[in-house]
């Protein structure tokens, strides 16, 4: 519905109450209407959904086609990224938000601080869903508002053309509203408890979920030690649970993004149930460290396993915790992906210990053997020292290649002195080319950042805490922060109209005419901005 078509219908609607509703204003009540397009967070999960569908499509069709996203841990800081994503690029194709568990325990718990081990708050993560919407959606109110009252100067002024092509960008406009992908770590419970929270999740408007083959209550973050992953069978309760969520929720199209941790878990809680040689649980098994006993040999609480008529125990360790075989890592990951797929997953996250292509490839290729179409989300993580991997890859290939290195030392490749050179050079080409290619060669439809605003905060703020605190004084923030805001164009240079103050004057003005007491007049100090 075009802005006019909106007038039209509320000055309809007006004039069926008459007398009672002259003082309502339909074209101020189509701004409203437009200004607040999705009433609910459903709207946007289904929304949302299909951009997601669309770009899957797209990427089948041509890997230059891959999506991105940063993750981020309050409203605000999404809003930012949008904003900053519009103004750079014109643009929010491909671009999405990424809600990390870890930035949420870490930065949202009641308790504080936290690892991530699913030890905060289940309903925090669905709270953070919703309050990026509503920032996102406060970002649309916002430019529209401001897109509103240049149509109002052009029409003061008498500048048809000027209000014409206002009239068209503003039935154009391209919302701030995009996908997130939220993390549900392992469901934080069993089926029935992942099938609640991601209910939650869904209704604050996710459109994906990203849920991970850990055990619940031994979740770890997928770069530490000691991750401890499940039976399929346990995993699938949990991601049919997320479709049941979706589909009761009316979002038909919702994704589901499955995350092996296999690669780096060399621990299982559980022996997997199996009912005939072959099945996914013997396949499960058939991974585990075992010994071949004598049946004479065997203790209470011991677990047997009968394979190819041999009796066999599975390694217990002082834990209660079984363990996987060593060098059994990727086998694990590509049955992982494998059974995901086939059983409702849309998409894959295989969690790495490096950025390596080839490493990533390597699975792909073989999961794409039996699901030729297999995509997947890769985390570009802060937790990877991305300068020393990269230089370590170039070096080695140096020396397999047979190139003299004897101008580097691999145990200093992190050092400055090897910023300028050939092979500092090298490597950061292969870092800023990273995410096109790993689409191109191994399958990744979306890169994210997990934690980048954890960093860029601490980063900022040490910076700023230097200056201030020193020498520069207030030169310090000016120099530092406030100069660069208004000579890079950043909106939040003026925060009372990014907070939201000029749509509420808007808002006086529809419900109090000429009586409207509004903050934004000629004493608002961000007038010395208008420059």
């Amino acid at each position: 519905m075009t802005y006019q078509d909106n007038i039209a219908k509320a000055q309809s609607l007006i004039g069926s109450h008459p007398g009672t509703w002259d003082g309502i204003n339909a074209e101020s009540v189509a701004r409203m209407k437009l200004q607040n397009r999705f009433n609910t967070g459903l709207d946007i999960a289904k929304y949302t959904a299909g951009i997601m569908r669309r770009d899957m499509a797209a990427y089948d069709l041509d890997p230059a086609n891959y999506t991105q996203s940063l993750g981020c841990w309050h409203g605000f800081i999404g809003q930012q990224k949008l904003i900053a994503i519009k103004k750079h690029f014109g643009t929010t194709k491909q671009k999405y938000l990424y809600l990390s568990g870890w930035m949420v325990a870490a930065l949202r718990s009641d308790f504080g601080p936290l690892p991530d081990q699913s030890m905060h708050e289940k309903t925090s993560v669905a709270a953070l869903i919703e309050e990026l919407y509503t920032f996102l959606k406060q970002a649309d109110a916002r430019e529209l508002g401001m897109m509103f009252r240049d149509l109002d100067k052009a029409r003061e002024a008498g500048n048809a053309v000027e209000a014409q092509r206002l009239t068209h960008a503003i039935d154009n406009y391209e919302t701030h509203v995009v996908p997130i992908i939220a993390d549900i770590d392992a469901g934080f419970g069993n089926a029935e408890a992942t099938y609640l929270l991601a209910k939650k999740m869904i209704e604050a408007g996710a459109c994906a979920l990203q849920i991970e083959n850990q055990v619940s209550d031994e979740k770890q973050c997928g770069h530490q030690d000691g991750k401890v992953t499940v039976p399929h069978e346990d995993f699938l309760a949990k991601v049919r649970a997320c479709r049941y969520a979706f589909l009761e929720l009316g979002v038909d199209d919702g994704i589901i993004v499955t995350r092996t941790d296999s690669l780096g878990a060399g621990l299982t809680k559980q022996i997997a149930v199996s009912k005939e040689a072959g099945d996914i649980g013997d396949q499960y098994n058939s991974f585990l460290d075992c010994e071949e006993i004598d049946p004479a040999t065997a203790k209470n609480g011991d677990v047997i396993l009968n394979r190819d008529g041999k009796l066999l125990r599975p390694k217990r360790l002082p834990s209660n915790l079984f363990q996987f075989r060593e060098g059994t890592g990727a086998d694990r990951c590509v049955l992982d992906c494998i059974t995901s797929l086939q059983n409702g997953a849309d998409l894959l996250w295989i969690e790495t210990e490096k950025p390596h292509i080839e490493q990533i490839a390597s699975m792909v290729d073989r999961i794409r053997e039996v699901i030729p179409n297999a995509k997947l989300v890769y985390n570009n993580s802060p937790s990877f020292n991305w300068t020393l991997n990269f230089r370590q890859q170039v070096y080695d290939a140096l020396v397999e290649a047979g190139e003299d290195v004897s101008a580097y030392d691999r145990a200093k490749l992190m050092s400055a002195d090897y910023d300028a050179t050939e092979l500092g050079r090298e490597a950061d080409e292969k870092i800023r080319t990273f995410q096109k290619d790993a689409a191109a060669r191994a399958g990744i439809f979306h890169h994210l950042i997990t934690l980048p605003t954890y960093h860029t905060a601490a980063l900022s703020t040490d910076n700023l805490a230097k200056d201030y605190f020193g020498e520069a004084g207030m030169l310090g923030y000016v120099e530092g922060v406030q100069r660069k805001e208004i000579r890079q164009g950043i909106a939040c240079v003026k925060h009372q109209n990014m907070s939201g103050s000029d749509i509420g004057d808007d808002h006086k003005d529809y419900f109090a005419g000429e009586a409207a007491l509004k903050a934004g007049g000629a004493h608002n100090t961000m007038n010395q901005f208008a420059a």
